[in-house]
Order: C-alpha cells, then sequence, then structure tokens
C-alpha cells in the first residue's frame, strides 16, 4: 500500500545520469540502469513510499523552476525533494542566481493549499571542480540550510557530504565520469535522504511511516 507519493525534481543528480536517463527523459518508464538513480534506493528502503524521478539532466535551478507547476503541483504529491544549482555554477551563473530561483520553488510550494513539504538537497559536488566553484557550491549549500532552518515546511539534507570522497569533500567518493554518482553514490544518496524524508512526512502526520 503507497503510503506517501514524493517528486524527486532536480539536474542530472536526480535523474542518474549518467547510467540512467528519468522518466521525463524518456517516457513513459526512463531508461537504463534503474540502480542509477536515488528514487529507485529510495523505494527500495521505503515500499509503502512511490517516489518519481522527475531529474532532468543538465537543467540549471531556472529550468527546473520553470517546471515546477508541470512536474510537481500539478500532481497529488505529498513531498518533494530538490536538488538543483550544479549546473548553474558549471556555467558561471553567480550564488545570487541560484539562491534565487531555489527560493521561488520553495516559496511556490509554500503557497499550495495544503503547504507542499519540501526536502532540500545540497549540490553534490563533482571532480575537477576549481576552487572557485566549490566556494560557490559550498556558498549556495549554506543558504540552502540557513533558509530551512527558517522555514518549517523545508527540511535540508546534506547530500553533497553523503556522496562526497573522505579524503576529499569537494569529489566524489564514487563516480564512473567524475561527474555523477555511480550506482552506489545514488545509494548513498537515499541513505541521506530517507530519515530527512520520514520526519517532514512525520509532520504531515502521514500514517504508516
Amino acid at each position: 500500500m503507497i503510503s506517501a507519493t514524493i517528486v524527486a525534481l532536480g539536474d542530472s543528480t536526480t535523474a542518474g545520469t549518467p547510467g540512467f536517463q528519468s522518466p521525463i527523459e524518456v517516457p513513459p518508464d526512463g531508461a537504463g540502469n534503474v540502480e542509477s538513480q536515488y528514487a529507485y534506493w529510495l523505494m527500495r528502503a521505503r515500499s509503502q513510499w512511490r517516489v518519481l524521478n522527475h531529474g532532468v539532466n543538465g537543467e540549471r535551478s531556472d529550468q527546473i523552476r520553470l517546471r515546477f507547476e508541470r512536474d510537481v503541483l500539478s500532481l497529488p504529491v505529498d513531498l518533494v525533494v530538490v536538488i538543483a544549482g550544479v549546473n548553474d555554477i558549471y556555467q558561471d551563473r553567480p550564488v545570487e542566481h541560484v539562491e534565487r530561483e531555489l527560493a521561488a520553488i520553495f516559496d511556490r510550494a509554500a503557497s499550495r493549499q495544503p503547504r507542499l513539504p519540501i526536502v532540500a538537497g545540497s549540490i553534490l559536488p563533482f571532480n575537477g571542480a576549481t576552487a572557485e566553484q566549490n566556494h560557490r557550491m559550498i556558498a549556495v549549500n549554506q543558504w540552502i540550510q540557513n533558509y530551512a532552518n527558517r522555514y518549517p515546511h523545508i527540511e535540508f539534507c546534506d547530500t553533497r557530504a553523503a556522496v562526497a570522497h573522505p579524503e576529499d569533500p569537494n569529489c566524489l567518493v564514487s563516480s564512473p565520469d567524475g561527474l555523477h554518482p555511480s550506482p552506489e553514490g545514488y545509494r548513498l544518496m537515499a541513505i541521506a535522504l530517507e530519515p530527512v524524508i520520514r520526519r517532514a512526512l512525520a509532520r504531515i502526520r502521514m500514517p504508516d511511516l
């Protein structure tokens, strides 16, 4: 029995690149290795959750915001996980650009009645990022955490830390291409996200969680 429907919204690190293409990218079911997406591992951990993979490879935060209505609010969804911003940084967008777009997403979720809970993940590292790129990613991630601390409908999850190499937090612990997690990395994302999602759902008194 499905007790919660969750939308995973984001870019390539939500879609499951490079091993998997999401159902948004390849309708209706996606294509590739299903283990290369954190949505799969969340449903393995919690069979009563339905997790919809709505990631799109290469998208910036503004592009993700533009499809928020279609891919999240038009659906009977209980919670959304948002991880966005790495492509903005990669394309030399400023920190303020990402913060503005994420704030718009968070505010739109808050305007729904009833208010839609959000789990906001931090931007994942990628191997070979410059010191300046890492500085901007860390700045955005700190902003996300601070924003979540101010609003009760948002929970922060440090997905960056979950996939970071123990000897170099600015690199992925396991990656087939240096840019995205391996299936094991996506599993680690799910391990970090699962208790945060459970806590957020408990706040709206979902049964059987």
